[in-house]
């Protein structure tokens, strides 16, 4: 806006809004709205794009802890796991199934250890959980070394969908052996 224009009170805009603010001699808060930094929705299906990113950051994503524990703890190996659990339930993450595979020989030393107990943890949490999980596992004496990575879940389905149909197949021979060993009789 030009000074001759602010001088004479002159309102600059489209439509009949701009009009409408001139006449009533409510130009000064037209201006102000027109200049506030107050977002406007778009109204669209779904709300708007920060309740939708928020939304995503909601949402929980499956991953798969791999622990490698000090062998030397093996007498206090509860007090370490339940230590390694209450990091990741406070990062606000979920534990759903924790499989101990017991002191196991590593392919080659880490931090001049040649055994370590592996524990895998199957967990649900949201994304940002996992920098903290990690920020926390770094620190953590008990623990040699750790790995937290996405499951392939659709292999893992492929996987499944395999061992079902191998197992009706050896059933489904089993069955026509039986009955053919019936019939010799």
């Amino acid at each position: 806006m030009n000074a001759r224009a602010a001088q004479t009170g002159a309102v600059q805009g489209d439509g009949e809004e701009r009009n409408e603010a001139v006449q009533n001699g409510t130009a000064n808060e037209y201006r102000s709205r027109q200049r506030s930094n107050v977002p406007v929705s778009t109204g669209g299906v779904g709300g708007s794009a920060v309740e939708q990113a928020s939304a995503v950051r909601g949402s929980l994503n499956l991953y798969e802890v791999a622990v490698l524990f000090d062998p030397g703890l093996e007498i206090d190996m509860d007090k370490a796991s339940g230590k390694v659990e209450k990091i990741i339930t406070e990062a606000g993450a979920k534990i759903s199934k924790a499989d101990n595979w017991g002191k196991r020989k590593l392919a080659y030393k880490i931090k001049k250890h040649d055994f370590a107990v592996y524990v895998f943890y199957t967990v649900e949490a949201p994304p940002e959980a996992v920098g903290a999980i990690e920020k926390t596992l770094n620190i953590t004496d008990e623990v040699i070394r750790f790995l937290i990575t996405k499951p392939d879940l659709k292999a893992k389905a492929k996987a499944e969908a395999l061992a079902k149909e191998k197992a009706a197949k050896a059933a489904e021979r089993a069955a026509s052996s039986g009955k053919e060993e019936s019939e010799e009789e």
